[in-house]
């Protein structure tokens, strides 16, 4: 508890550029070296790397927290689905309890898989195995999908001892990189200069996306947290916006310009919901598609009459033309269609 809640108070002053992170400079720097020295390691095959033996496209960011990767990623294994490409996904599972590699079925739920892969498999059914280890989350999933084309792995953009065939970042222009800084100091994982020779993808506002490559995030009708609501959502009310992901104020923002008055209620992200943080009668209460997984299995342990007040926010992300032709650039180059 103490350790997320120190993660809530970092995470706010990157957002405000506080001044006190300063103090954390000489940890960013010692940061810096070892992750220098650590791909250094890597690039110069000290150190061991494993290579599929298909395809490896990594979806990640240099920056901490939310920045539109996983719709992002839904948004891919939806177009090459339609198209036929035997797509798996691979995932950290971010959360989970065991490390070991483990199949993400439709039932899985958040403590054994992590969140954001429960959602990517309930939006896309598409094959998906998580684990600390990518070598093995990636042999699991070939032993059990063995006719896969292509593997995306959702983020290890920094997981080194995986080989990718091509890497696609993903930059929110709305948050930035903040103060330029490496973590603790800032919320950068790596310098901005390891954009360089990789395929970026700008998430910008609608009216913004100026780029070849862009998206952004396009809010949908809410729906009822549980399929016992009967209700009708809410319209133009004030309502609290429950999040625990990596750049709540986003979602704020949308609630806003959909016509709520928003009362913000930030946890630190993969924040583990109880029942004391959904007790919130006073006005409705509406939650991402990511924080619903967890609610929702909090739900089938805990009913309790404040879940059926409680609304989600669906997005999908809508891609500019040029990354779906960059996407079928690189499925021809490697003679998958």
């Amino acid at each position: 508890i103490v350790m997320k809640k120190l993660e809530l108070v970092i995470s706010q002053a990157w957002q405000n550029k506080s001044k006190w992170l300063r103090v954390l400079a000489p940890v960013s720097a010692l940061y810096g070296a070892v992750t220098y020295f650590r791909r250094y390691l890597y690039d110069k095959s000290v150190l061991p790397a494993y290579r599929a033996s298909v395809p490896v496209l990594v979806v990640g960011n240099i920056t901490v927290g939310g920045s539109g990767k996983t719709p992002l990623i839904i948004a891919l294994v939806r177009y090459l689905q339609s198209h036929n490409v035997a797509v798996g996904v691979i995932s950290r599972g971010y959360g989970r309890k065991d490390h070991a590699a483990t199949l993400v079925k439709k039932d899985s739920t958040p403590d054994e898989v992590g969140d954001e892969p429960c959602l990517i498999v309930q939006s896309t059914t598409v094959p998906m195995a998580v684990g600390a280890n990518r070598k093995d989350a990636i042999e699991l999933l070939q032993q059990s999908y063995p006719d896969i084309d292509l593997i995306i792995s959702d983020d290890g953009l920094q997981h080194y001892a995986l080989r990718r065939d091509a890497e696609w970042i993903v930059v929110d222009t709305r948050r930035g990189f903040g103060n330029q800084k490496l973590l603790p100091q800032g919320f950068l994982r790596e310098p901005i200069c390891r954009l360089d020779g990789a395929v970026v993808i700008y998430h910008q506002a609608p009216k913004a996306c100026n780029q070849d490559l862009c998206m952004h995030l396009q809010p949908r009708s809410l729906m009822p947290l549980l399929d016992s609501q009967a209700k009708v959502p809410p319209k133009n009310t004030t309502v609290y916006a429950l999040s625990g992901i990596g750049y709540p104020v986003r979602f704020f923002e949308t609630l806003q310009e959909l016509g709520f008055t928003v009362i913000p209620k930030p946890f630190a992200d993969h924040h583990v919901f109880t029942i004391n943080d959904v007790l919130l009668t006073d006005y409705p209460v509406v939650v991402t598609s990511k924080d619903a997984v967890k609610l929702r299995q909090l739900a089938k342990h805990l009913p309790h009459q404040a879940f059926e007040n409680i609304w989600v926010l669906p997005v999908e992300a809508v891609l500019s033309q040029g990354v779906y032709d960059t996407l079928d650039a690189l499925l021809k180059r490697w003679k998958i269609t």
